[in-house]
């Protein structure tokens, strides 16, 4: 009985004889499999094959789904800078990112930090065939480029909605060309929502998608996925603490914000981003305490531009000089905590509703001025026109 057990526990179940009788005892059917002899000079073993190629389960089939709706409207964009050496010979650098067409058209949306500065754009369909791009116009705040093929047979993606009411725990997909791969998809969750700055130009996304879907190098710019295949924010950014790899953090810009941008080229033809048309400083309570506010947050108004649109509206800058460390600011201006009814507590408040509304738009500020609380309503300004600088 012992040479038995032996014998079956080291021979027939590593060679998988007993699957069948253990399948068979628990109600499970056995897989149907062949064996199939291989011979050669080295001499001759059995191998166990299955019979017929796996039905995928339902998961797998919404993964395939979801790569195959969007890869033909995803591209790899190649921009190419020249720069000088220390001899003065002209040295090409070239960079990549993703991008997904728009229309039919040749409009390809991505972000501004792939393209920038690049004397030659080129886009690679996933088709393989290759294009010299356009860049149609460009808007760096939010760190979006808007550029334009002439090819035949453009598959557009489909635009989600909107991204507000997204949620965390919400499956998400990328599709890319990190590090040159293309034609590459990872899967994740929404990991949060939350309000992040560039590393570009230090500007806030506001709502900003966090996944941990692997984003690379070479995803910027490509879209990020819902479970029906509509994008839902463009791959911008990861946080990599200097790795430049996927560290499970990665960024994307809300579609909603992109749709506003493309508002704006339809209508104007170009960006316009709305401004105030003020220098800022943020509040917090013990600010607030030091300088004697009515409220313990919100944006305090150091500067109005002249002819910007807060001072036609009758906004206060400051009057009296001061240090905040080493650096001077100006107080006694007034205090912004409300705008078209939203509760401001900082600079990310007022960037998040300044993200909603367009340049020439009519909205009511609400500030303290002193220990006053007023309403100014105030027709925002084109960012295009307005003093160089730190604002709003």
């Amino acid at each position: 009985m012992l040479t038995a057990f032996y014998y079956a526990t080291t021979h027939l179940a590593s060679s998988g004889t007993l699957a069948p009788w253990i399948a068979a005892l628990h109600g499970v059917p056995a897989p149907a499999s062949n064996v199939e002899a291989v011979r050669g000079p080295n001499g001759a073993f059995d191998l166990s094959v299955a019979s017929a190629a796996p039905a995928f389960d339902e998961e797998e089939q919404q993964n395939i789904a979801v790569y195959k709706k969007a890869l033909p409207s995803v591209v790899n964009i190649t921009s190419t800078e020249v720069r000088f050496d220390f001899f003065y010979g002209p040295v090409p650098l070239t960079g990549q990112g993703s991008g997904f067409i728009l229309n039919k058209q040749g409009l390809i949306l991505t972000n501004n930090h792939v393209i920038e500065n690049g004397q030659k754009v080129e886009v690679t369909l996933s088709n393989k065939h290759q294009y010299k791009a356009q860049v149609v116009t460009v808007d760096r705040g939010h760190d979006l480029a808007l550029l334009k093929i002439d090819a035949p047979d453009l598959v557009p993606v489909t635009l989600a909605e909107t991204s507000t009411g997204l949620m965390v725990g919400q499956r998400v997909y990328a599709i890319g060309n990190p590090f040159g791969l293309s034609g590459t998809m990872t899967r994740g969750i929404i990991s949060a929502i939350r309000s992040v700055r560039s590393p570009e130009n230090g500007n806030p996304i506001e709502d900003a998608i966090q996944t941990d879907a692997s984003v690379n190098p070479g995803n910027s710019g490509g879209p990020l996925l819902n479970s029906k295949g509509e994008v839902i924010g463009i791959t911008t950014m990861i946080a990599s603490n200097g790795a430049e790899q996927s560290s499970g953090i990665g960024f994307a810009i809300p579609i909603n914000t992109a749709k506003a941008v493309l508002d704006d080229f339809a209508k104007y033809g170009r960006v316009r981003r709305p401004t105030l048309d003020i220098m800022t400083l943020p509040i917090n309570p013990d600010i607030a305490q030091q300088i004697g506010l009515a409220n313990d947050t919100g944006v305090l108004i150091e500067r109005v531009f002249p002819g910007g649109a807060a001072e036609k509206a009758g906004l206060h800058g400051g009057t009296q000089r001061a240090y905040e460390g080493n650096t001077p600011v100006m107080l006694g201006g007034d205090l912004i905590v409300g705008f078209d009814g939203k509760e401001i507590t900082g600079p990310e408040d007022l960037s998040e509703e300044m993200n909603s509304k367009h340049a020439g738009d009519t909205v009511t500020v609400t500030v303290f001025r002193g220990r006053k609380k007023m309403d100014f309503k105030v027709t925002l300004g084109d960012a295009k026109d307005q003093p160089q600088g730190p604002q709003v």
